[in-house]
């Protein structure tokens, strides 16, 4: 049954690390030396939002949010991206999604959405985010982006999608990538 399980999520990657530990480890007295240092900007400077999904076959699409996402908008995701998704993975008629209970997954318009196009979802429990295993596809994604410290909005959204189409060529760098 787990493979058949598509796991989706949203996240929110800021463009100077606010949702991002980094530590530094220096020498006493280089605490001001430039290379122990941490540039901030006020206001996080910037952010994206992204949906995503994934199952054990594999990545799916991965969608950029223009805005702030209602149940509309997440219904046009689920339309453009979700079915898609399950056939690019081959997971076949009967997979069963998993979102979790945001108001815009549980509105109406989505629900119909779902019953509509004849997709199982996942029982979820309230109040769960770590039990997602996205979450962690999330924070690789989000250090893989800092690792490459952007210095702007666009150079952070080129460094994301540069030559790559959704989740799996994030995971293929995240796996060739020096540690």
């Amino acid at each position: 049954m787990r493979n058949k399980i598509l796991w989706s999520d949203e996240t929110k990657i800021e463009l100077f690390g606010v949702n991002a530990r980094r530590h530094v480890w220096r020498k006493p007295g280089t605490a001001h030396h430039e290379a122990n240092t941490i540039p901030t900007v006020k206001h996080g400077g910037g952010s994206i939002m992204l949906w995503g999904c994934f199952s054990a076959a594999g990545t799916g699409r991965l969608v950029r949010i223009e805005g702030k996402m209602n149940a509309a908008m997440y219904r046009d995701i689920l339309d453009k991206n979700l079915l898609q998704s399950a056939l690019d993975l081959r997971l076949g008629r009967r997979f069963i999604f998993q979102q979790d209970n945001d108001p815009k997954h549980t509105a109406k318009i989505s629900k119909q959405w779902l019953q509509d196009h004849s997709v199982n979802v996942l029982e979820w429990p309230s109040q769960s985010p770590d039990l997602n295993p996205i979450e962690h596809l999330w924070r690789d994604l989000k250090m893989a982006v800092h690792r490459r410290l952007p210095s702007n909005l666009m150079e952070r959204d080129n460094k994301l999608c540069k030559g790559t189409d959704g989740l799996q060529s994030v995971i293929v760098e995240l796996q060739s990538a020096p540690m």
